[in-house]
């Protein structure tokens, strides 16, 4: 579960739902555990994308900040700053929104805690609709 939460959270595409839901199915008791290593994995994955902002200010071309999601993600981060982290969990817009907050040099706490609580109010949601379904 953490492996494929972590691998989901970073550029690399991944079902980290769909794992969750597969462990949920089999054992449903353990929900609580389940979400808490999705969510450190997950968390952990957009960490990685934010050191990649952080570390990679040089290698990011203007012609990249231009693309559709890349461009709603940086509106969002100017306009908000770390609190932009809460939606870190959207498809499409949450890696770049934590590679743009390193970028930009979001403050690193404050970003952690808003990915960390968005991303963990994503996996709850995932697991309160699974086990309605077991």
């Amino acid at each position: 579960m953490f492996s494929g939460a972590f691998v989901a959270a970073t550029i690399f595409p991944g079902g980290s739902e769909l794992l969750l839901t597969g462990f949920l199915s089999s054992d449903p008791e353990r929900w609580k555990t389940l979400v808490i290593v999705a969510s450190i994995g997950n968390t952990l994955g957009a960490l990685t994308n934010y050191a990649l902002g952080l570390l990679g200010q040089k290698a990011f071309s203007s012609d990249e900040l231009e693309k559709k999601s890349a461009r709603f993600a940086v509106n969002l981060v100017h306009k908000y700053g770390y609190w932009a982290l809460l939606l870190s969990w959207l498809p499409l817009i949450g890696d770049v929104l934590c590679v743009f907050a390193g970028w930009v040099k979001c403050p690193f706490l404050p970003s952690l805690l808003m990915i960390t609580i968005g991303k963990t109010l994503r996996y709850l949601f995932i697991a309160s609709i699974a086990l309605l379904w077991f």
